[in-house]
Parts: C-alpha cells; sequence; structure tokens
C-alpha cells in the first residue's frame, strides 16, 4: 500500500522512504581523526563567532584566511545573493535564457507542447524530455551537440489530468513516462537571440526507457542477464533513470543509471524477492506502475531484467543510427557520474559515485591505452574496478575487484558490485554523487551530499558495520549539509592504488550553528550552501558546484535559500555563489560551449511556472553568458 507522495518527494527520497538507508558510515570515523590531525578541533570548535582559526579548504600549513589574502581572486564576477523566488538569479554583468524545455519539439513533426495538459506519448518521443540532469556539449565539425539526460518524472506535472497523483492509468501513460526520460541529443546555435535547438538537425536524437542497446564486458550474456525476450543476455531495452553523465577522450557520451531499482515491482505482492535484490532496494511496488502495464517491468514475470540496469552506457552523438553499449565492467550500482581522465600512459580511468547512503566510491582503470585515432572498443570492456579505502592518517588505497580478492567471479562482481566491495572492505560513504577531475592538478573530487540519518550502531544493507565516534571532534551525527572530498594520487597518476586526501569544504551554517555544523572556515554567512551534488571543472581549474538540498530557508537551512551553483578555487579555498535557481528545484548539469563563452545548466523540477509564467513547470536548460561577450570560463 503506498504511503507516500510521489510527487511531493524526489527521486532520491522515494529511494530513502522505500528502503530506509544506512544511519552512520564509516567514513564519519575517517573525517573525524583528519579533522583531528589537521588542528580542525581546535579552528571549529573554539571559533565561537563563526571564524575559524584553521580551515578544511586547502589543508595546507597556512591557514584558509591567509592563503585567500596571498592570492588574488579568480573570480570574474560579484558574488551574488541568496534567492528564495521562482526564477533565475546571475551576477550583474552576466545574462540568462532558455535553450531547451520540457516538451520542447526536437523534430519539426513533432506535436505541439500543452501548457495545461504537456505532451501526448508520440509526441514525447520527438520532443525534449522531462527533469534535465548531467549533460555534455561535443563540437562535431564545428557544430554544437549536447547530449543531456533526463532522470525521472514527476507524474503529477507530466500526467496531470490523473487521478492517484497522476499514477499510470494505462499502458500509454506509461509510454509517455518511458517517453519523458532518458537521453536528448540535440545540435544547439547561436543567432541573434541567442542559443536554440536546431530543429530536425541530423544529430538530434530520443534515445527513451525502450531503446535498444547491447550489454557488453564480463557480465555480457551471463545467466542472471538472459530474459526470455532476450535469451544471450546481451541485448537489452532503455535505460532508467539517468543521472550524472561523463564524456570520453574520443568523444562519446556516458550516460549513468542510478536509481533503476525504483522502476521494478511486482504483481504478485508476496513474491520472494530473488537473492541480491535487497542490497539494491528492489521490492514489490514500484515507484511509477510499470509493472502494472509493462511485463518488462514486472519482477512475476521477469525476474532477471532489472539485473540488466544499473550500469554506464556509452552513446555515440556523432552516429544517430548507432546502438548504444551498457558497460558492464564499469560495475553497476546507482552510478552517478563518470568522471574520465587519461593518466601519463594514456590508460582510461573513469571514477564513479555509487549515490546512495553507506555506499561507495569506484575507480576503473584500462588494460589497455588510447591513441588518438585508434581503436577504442575494448578500453571500458577491458580493465580493473577497484573500490576506494581511506585510511585515518591521510592516505588511501583502491582495493581491486578481483575473483581473488572477493571470491566472486567476474561476471557477478560486475552484476554484484556493491557485494564485491563489501568483501574487500571499502570505506562505506555519504553518498557519493558527482566526482570531478581538476585539468591543471593531478587530483579528484567527490560530493558527498548529506547523510540525514546518520547514528551509531548501523549498518548497510550489506551487513557492513558503520560505527558513529562519540565525542569526535567533528561529530554531525545528522549531517545534513554535506562535504567535499579530495584526493591526490600518488606519483601524480590517476592509475595508482595508492593516494592521500583531505577535505575540501564541509557544508555548514555559521549563522545558525558555532560548532562543526558551521562548516569549515571557506563557508561564510555570504556564501553558504547545503548538499553539494553536481560538480565540474573549468579549463581554469575552477570548480563548479551545483546544489541539491533543502531550500526551505528555514531552521538549520536559514539563509541558505533555494539550490544553486557555486565556484570554487582550489588553490585559495575560496568559494563564491554565481547562480541561483527557482525555488522547488535543483541546480544539475552543466557544460561549456567550445568556445567558453556560454555555460549551460540544468534546472530540474521547478516550482512555480517556471520559465513560461503559466501553464505546468518545465525543466529546462538555460544558457548564462558575460553580456560583453568575455570567455566565461
Amino acid at each position: 500500500m503506498r504511503d507516500f507522495n510521489i510527487n511531493q518527494i524526489t527521486f532520491d527520497e522515494l529511494d530513502e522512504l522505500r528502503r530506509p538507508a544506512p544511519e552512520t558510515t564509516d567514513f564519519d570515523r575517517v573525517v573525524d581523526a583528519a579533522m583531528s590531525r589537521r588542528g580542525f578541533l581546535r579552528g571549529v570548535l573554539a571559533f565561537g563567532s563563526g571564524a575559524a582559526a584553521m580551515g578544511l579548504g586547502n589543508m595546507m600549513s597556512a591557514t584558509s584566511a591567509q592563503a585567500q589574502a596571498a592570492a588574488a581572486s579568480r573570480f570574474a564576477f560579484t558574488p551574488i545573493a541568496i534567492a528564495t523566488d521562482f526564477t533565475v538569479h546571475v551576477p550583474e554583468g552576466y545574462s540568462w535564457a532558455p535553450v531547451a524545455k520540457w516538451g520542447q519539439p526536437l523534430f519539426s513533426d513533432a506535436e505541439a507542447y500543452d501548457p495545461a495538459n504537456g505532451i501526448s506519448a508520440a509526441g514525447q518521443a520527438r520532443a525534449f524530455g522531462e527533469n534535465t540532469d548531467g549533460m555534455e556539449l561535443f563540437n562535431i565539425g564545428g557544430r554544437q551537440v549536447i547530449a543531456v539526460n533526463h532522470e525521472y518524472v514527476n507524474l503529477d506535472i507530466n500526467l496531470p489530468n490523473n487521478a492517484d497523483d497522476g499514477l499510470p492509468a494505462s499502458a500509454e501513460d506509461v509510454l509517455m513516462v518511458q517517453n519523458a526520460q532518458g537521453i536528448s541529443v540535440m545540435e544547439v546555435a547561436e543567432g541573434a537571440d541567442g542559443w536554440s535547438i536546431v530543429v530536425d538537425s541530423p544529430f538530434n536524437r530520443r534515445i527513451t526507457n525502450n531503446t535498444p542497446m547491447t550489454i557488453s564486458g564480463p557480465a555480457a550474456g551471463h545467466d542472471l542477464l538472459k530474459t526470455e525476450a532476450d535469451p544471450t543476455g546481451t541485448a537489452v531495452l532503455g535505460t532508467l533513470n539517468n543521472c550524472g553523465a561523463g564524456k570520453t577522450p574520443w568523444g562519446t557520451y556516458l550516460t549513468c543509471e542510478e536509481n533503476f531499482n525504483g522502476y521494478f515491482g511486482s504483481t504478485n505482492a508476496e513474491l520472494a524477492m530473488p537473492e541480491g535484490f535487497d542490497r539494491y532496494g528492489i521490492e514489490a511496488e514500484s515507484g511509477y506502475a510499470y509493472e502494472k502495464f509493462d511485463p518488462r517491468f514486472d519482477i512475476a514475470v521477469n525476474p532477471n531484467e532489472p539485473h540488466r540496469f544499473g550500469y554506464i552506457v556509452e552513446i555515440n552523438p556523432a552516429d544517430p543510427t548507432s546502438t548504444p553499449v551498457k558497460h558492464t565492467a564499469l560495475g553497476r550500482f546507482k552510478h552517478e557520474n563518470a568522471a574520465c581522465v587519461l593518466n601519463a600512459a594514456g590508460r582510461v580511468v573513469v571514477y564513479l559515485g555509487d549515490d546512495e547512503r553507506g555506499e561507495f566510491l569506484y575507480r576503473y582503470v584500462s588494460n589497455g591505452v588510447y591513441v588518438t585515432g585508434g581503436d577504442t572498443s575494448n578500453l571500458l570492456v577491458d580493465g580493473v574496478l577497484s573500490v576506494a579505502k581511506f585510511a585515518e592518517d591521510g592516505t588511501g588505497q583502491w582495493l581491486a575487484l578481483t575473483p581473488e580478492t572477493t571470491g566472486m567471479d567476474a561476471a557477478m562482481i560486475c552484476i554484484h558490485t556493491r557485494q564485491a566491495a563489501s568483501a574487500v572492505g571499502a570505506t562505506t560513504m555519504d553518498r557519493p554523487e558527482w566526482v570531478a577531475v581538476n585539468p591543471v592538478a593531478v587530483e579528484g573530487y567527490c560530493a558527498l551530499t548529506n547523510n540525514s540519518r546518520r547514528k551509531a550502531d548501523a549498518t548497510n544493507a550489506g551487513g557492513d558495520a558503520m560505527v558513529a565516534v562519540e565525542n569526535s571532534p567533528n561529530p554531525r551525527a545528522e549531517n545534513g549539509y554535506g562535504q567535499i572530498v579530495r584526493w591526490y594520487p600518488a606519483d601524480d597518476d590517476h592509475a595508482a592504488d595508492a593516494f592521500t586526501w583531505d577535505l575540501y569544504v564541509m557544508a555548514g551554517n555559521p549563522t545558525v550553528h558555532q560548532d562543526a555544523y558551521a562548516g569549515s572556515a571557506n563557508v561564510t554567512a555570504g556564501n553558504m550552501f547545503n548538499s553539494p551534488d553536481g560538480m565540474m571543472f573549468d579549463s581554469t581549474g575552477l570548480l563548479w558546484i551545483q546544489t541539491d538540498g533543502d531550500d526551505s530557508n528555514e531552521g538549520d537551512f536559514a539563509g541558505q535559500g533555494n539550490n544553486q551553483m557555486l565556484v570554487g578555487d582550489p588553490v585559495t579555498g575560496e568559494i563564491a555563489r554565481f547562480l541561483t535557481g527557482p525555488k522547488g528545484g535543483e541546480v544539475t548539469g552543466l557544460t561549456f560551449s567550445s568556445d567558453r563563452r556560454t555555460v549551460f545548466v540544468g534546472l530540474q523540477h521547478p516550482g512555480g511556472n517556471f520559465p513560461d509564467g503559466e501553464g505546468l513547470p518545465r525543466s529546462t536548460v538555460i544558457a548564462v553568458k558575460r553580456n560583453d561577450g568575455a570567455v566565461l570560463a
């Protein structure tokens, strides 16, 4: 029996309600020790008025304040204040405009979007999807092509005429919702009136929950991936809950399947769940009622279908006829994004976060090397998947997931990756979301968005102990703010198994708290935020940070306003607010135009009537530029 309104919570919150997440993690203990060894206890607990003596921003010998004073700001904008309204705000001297909105046609034969009723299933298959998320821009023969994810839908908005909170009432409703998700590949161009979709571009394409795909890697053809419709275990329809993204050196798009578990249910409420389903949160009732109208999502009929989701999917935006590939070698879990980088030897390194409380941070390293113009077909197929282990002394290791270390064969490691990571004793984490790799320094960053349920004596779904440390220097027992962890690969090699680590920032509220909940010293009343989520570096080494948190502007979150996008300087620790989104929405997904004069930003599930001022609210990609046309990043 449904005891929640799916339209009043995000898909992540739905997942937490359906299967309560771990309440504490052993990363807390590591953080506590790390902050203690760097003098954080003295800096945070003694500041009183909010001015910490020692910050987390750089973890260098100089204090954060000294470091910032010694270096001029690299930000070419005046930071903006918070906002609590239903529009977008950017700094003085900058402007923004919509580029693509839910239901906007990609092809001239698509039906018109109805502001009051949305769009039909057939129309949605030819139009821009819902709830934009991770995206990347590709320069293809001088043309600007954006691939962008559509993570999930809000049923009361996308099926506004349906009862029961908009739940699908027919197979046609299910098809409409399925077509609203997936990926849009679209050419965009800048004209006298700004950026817009190039309707009918030969690059335009919609990929949905039903698009044919192939399966590669160690798990391809395994019995757990075989179904009656696909006895080979190598062909699957669709991709689900596409969250963050990535871009390969050879110009393909990586889309990431996150909360895929919420799409599956059982028409037999008494059905015993197959082995491993509990670790991934797959239950008898889905969030979308797909199972009632599409037997592919009915576990009672197709118990293996969920094993075919939770992967990284590679798409070639230059070829709209190409078949997307699910890469099982990169593991199966709730993928947030895929941060891809080459080491000096040419090996492909992909960093991957599993966005659930108490899960892990992963890394994939190819066995082969990338050669410009060479064969890339095996680079995401043949490699080593590892998981991070953080130590209290500021060091860490990437633990390889192999048959020898896990006791599992190669295929099962790729299907039950969470279980494999538990087997090697990886460090449980606070919802690892986007990973970003600095282009001007050998270092990686991961947004640990929050862990509001952290308490003592909890375990994750795999039984991994996550003991809370009493009287710790940074307890944050119910961490609603989040933090960003940073690591430095040994020998400046992203493929090295050893690393050192620190914390770039601890989000918080220094106007409400005078203890650890105030955040690190580079968090002030003027730039505070909660729940860092999306992240991307620009070409100069500045880190753009997007938030998906509490926008109530009350209690612990008073003064933090709507979700926002900030810019951080890893060298000085300085962080400044650049953009605020509409109330009710998440700021997620960003990419830059080829000339770096425009940043494209995604605004997911906005409130009010954004951006049209009337009718249904529409998830939107906007373009932000400097009014003088100067290079932005």
